[in-house]
């Protein structure tokens, strides 16, 4: 049967690290420009990115971790490097052109997917999960996927909505929810960062 602690303490446990409302102000930066439909079509390609790499990782995380030589470190540094890229954008508005340009397609799989959405944490927690399942087989595994599936629905819903709030917010209030949206991803960043590295100089 199905464990609901499990299911609970996993499901919480990505919501807690995905944080759909502190993403909306990012993804209503990053889609400022894009139709209705586009803003849409990039929701639902950011949490389908995100359900695959992470799925991907629950799977076969450790072997290709392992088989690479890659540490968890040297995934919250190089997702750091990222965000704060993406940051900067949002921050001085540059690029904005080109984001709108670029599509719903690329927006979905890179900084929505990878790495906001399927970031280190969110990767190390859904690794932590599956090994937690592993006494119990096949309904503990299954109890983690669905956990997996119903906290990305919830990213799907948050940002599926994004655009009514943009809506109320007008023009004037989105482009200083960015702004601020960049100064806290800016934030996140160098904290993934500092994390990386300072797990770097333990190991020496």
């Amino acid at each position: 049967m199905l464990d609901p602690y499990l299911f609970a303490s996993t499901l919480l446990t990505l919501f807690v690290i995905l944080d759909p409302p502190g993403l909306l102000p990012v993804f209503l930066g990053l889609t400022r420009g894009m139709s209705r439909r586009e803003r849409h079509r990039a929701a639902l390609g950011a949490s389908m990115v995100a359900f695959g790499v992470i799925g991907l990782f629950a799977i076969f995380g450790r072997f290709i971790l392992d088989y690479l030589h890659i540490t968890i470190e040297a995934l919250q540094v190089s997702g750091g490097l990222l965000l704060l890229l993406v940051a900067m954008q949002l921050l001085t508005g540059a690029g904005e052109g080109e984001v709108a340009e670029a599509g719903a397609t690329n927006i979905a799989i890179v900084p929505l997917g990878i790495p906001l959405l399927a970031g280190p944490g969110s990767i190390v927690a859904m690794m932590l999960a599956v090994q937690q399942a592993r006494p119990t087989g096949l309904w503990g595994f299954a109890t983690v996927g669905l956990a997996l599936v119903a906290a990305l629905l919830l990213v799907w819903v948050f940002l599926r909505f994004a655009g009514a709030i943009q809506r109320f917010l007008h023009n004037s209030g989105t482009v200083l929810l960015t702004r601020v949206a960049g100064m806290l991803l800016a934030a996140i960043a160098v904290q993934m960062l500092a994390d990386g590295v300072l797990a770097f100089l333990r190991q020496v």
